[in-house]
């Protein structure tokens, strides 16, 4: 009876609920890959179903010319393409950030299923902006909605980036900890749809006229924002990296001079 009593006071023991307990990385990753998989098929669904020109309008409408029926689509077909984009980067963010993390905590865990209720929205995002061809009377709140989701979607994997640098020894490849090789990268990475999706929303604020070109500007801007990332970074830390080895070389040419100095030299 007493080893029953202590063996159920260590299972207990064992159920805790501190958020830095260790958590499944692996069923963290096959979750997350799931509902980006759903949301990519709702999309696709989504664009299927109302954009695609019926065989009778065309041969009516447009005289049997199938490019000039799908060009009054144009609108949703870019709005279609500018959310998949987004869905495709975030995963790749996503996939990236997991990539160097070699143990996951609740904490991590708990944002990441936010960030993933957020991108669950990106379908709502694409059937609002999708309305730019109709010229809506909530054309600018259609942008700003998609805008705050993406923020949303965004800023919590940057949240899932920052709890694993609390604890950097146990949750994170080396490569990726503070001064690693990638560290600076993965920081400018995840900041960037947070930053972008901020500044977009402000700007459709201040330039209500010029909203929908801001939007998709942002859309198209990004994927190449991130390949300029890369460049940008290493281009940084090779100077950096020149400027302290420089001043390394004066400082040991100074002390050399010094050592090379007889006494009442160096103290004239």
């Amino acid at each position: 009876g007493q080893r029953d009593e202590e063996e159920a006071h260590h299972s207990l023991e064992t159920f805790t609920f501190y958020l830095s307990e260790p958590l499944s990385k692996e069923r963290v990753e096959a979750f997350s890959d799931g509902v980006y998989a759903i949301v990519a098929t709702l999309l696709i669904l989504d664009i299927c179903e109302d954009n695609v020109p019926d065989p009778r309008e065309v041969k009516e409408k447009f005289h049997g010319s199938l490019l000039e029926a799908l060009s009054e689509y144009g609108p949703n077909y870019l709005a279609y393409f500018g959310s998949f984009v987004t869905i495709g980067l975030l995963w790749f963010v996503h996939h990236s950030l997991f990539l160097y993390v070699t143990k996951a905590t609740r904490l991590m865990g708990l944002l990441n299923i936010l960030s993933l209720a957020f991108i669950g929205g990106l379908p709502l995002a694409y059937q609002l902006t999708s309305e730019f061809a109709e010229k809506s009377h909530n054309e600018i709140e259609a942008i700003q909605v998609s805008c705050v989701i993406t923020f949303f979607a965004s800023i919590f994997q940057f949240a899932i980036w920052t709890t694993a640098l609390l604890h950097e020894r146990e949750t994170l490849h080396p490569f990726a900890r503070y001064g690693g090789k990638e560290h600076a990268f993965m920081f400018a990475k995840l900041a960037l749809y947070p930053c972008v999706s901020l500044g977009a929303f402000f700007l459709t604020c201040l330039l209500s006229e010029f909203s929908t070109a801001i939007f998709h500007v942002m859309q198209i801007v990004i994927p190449f924002a991130f390949l300029a990332l890369r460049i940008f970074v290493r281009i940084s830390l090779a100077v950096i990296k020149s400027v302290v080895s420089f001043s390394r070389r004066k400082v040991v040419l100074l002390e050399e001079e010094e050592a090379c100095l007889s006494p009442t030299e160096t103290l004239s």
